[in-house]
């Protein structure tokens, strides 16, 4: 959960969200130690009235700074790719939850039971309890099993939405017609939130997300209730 003043990320709770949070510690530092560079070289240019000939004109000072740029590119371009195909791969889930957008709330079916389904509201300021979260709260979380890999098919039945949720390393548009597919592991129990991140209409902020990871028995405790209800 972000709170306020927070200058980082949210705490990893999936592999590939941790992954993110190391890719850009490292292009940060990259970024860090350019800026550093060029504010030394406008320094030292200011502050001095020395000149140089082999500084105004040097072949090798060219090629340096031609070939460095290049591998500096290449240190941040590698793991990108690597990012980004872990983030597209998905393989054997244990679980298929398919997310409806629309306006506005979200929709979930749970495609490995028959008769799990249900819609999620957010939680109206004058019905919050203490302890939860005003805009952020929903009536029905999404539950799914720690450290499983889930998987999550996202589509919209009237305009655009994406669903995201931040601690998770997951954004993934909602097209209608359209059947999106991203996954992620929970590697730890908890509340995870999330909002629709696509500007879908007048109350776009208003249709939250709330993944419940918790241990894979108390899932199928969760499972074996709804079903009874159904």
């Amino acid at each position: 959960m972000a709170h306020p003043s927070q200058l980082g990320f949210q705490d990893a709770a999936s592999p590939v969200m941790e992954e993110l949070l190391h890719f850009h510690d490292h292009a940060l530092m990259i970024v860090f130690l350019i800026s550093t560079l060029v504010l030394y070289i406008i320094v030292a240019m200011v502050s001095t009235k020395l000149t140089n000939m082999y500084i105004l004109d040097s072949q090798e000072i060219e090629i340096i700074w031609t070939i460095l740029p290049a591998i500096i590119l290449i240190l941040i371009a590698l793991p990108s790719l690597r990012i980004l195909y872990l983030m597209d791969e998905v393989t054997n889930p244990h679980l298929t939850v398919k997310a409806i957008g629309h306006q506005w709330y979200w929709s979930y079916e749970y495609t490995d039971y028959q008769e799990i389904a249900f819609d999620s509201y957010m939680v109206p300021t004058q019905d919050l309890t203490p302890g939860q979260f005003r805009l952020l709260e929903v009536d029905h979380r999404m539950v799914v099993p720690t450290e499983a890999p889930v998987r999550v098919l996202v589509t919209a039945e009237d305009v655009l939405h994406s669903w995201a949720v931040p601690a998770l390393g997951v954004k993934m548009d909602a097209v209608p017609g359209r059947l999106n597919q991203t996954a992620f592991i929970a590697s730890r129990p908890g509340v995870f939130y999330g909002q629709c991140s696509e500007i879908c209409g007048a109350n776009h902020s208003f249709m939250p997300i709330v993944v419940e990871a918790v241990p894979l028995n108390f899932f199928q405790d969760w499972s074996t209730l709804m079903l009874e209800d159904a």
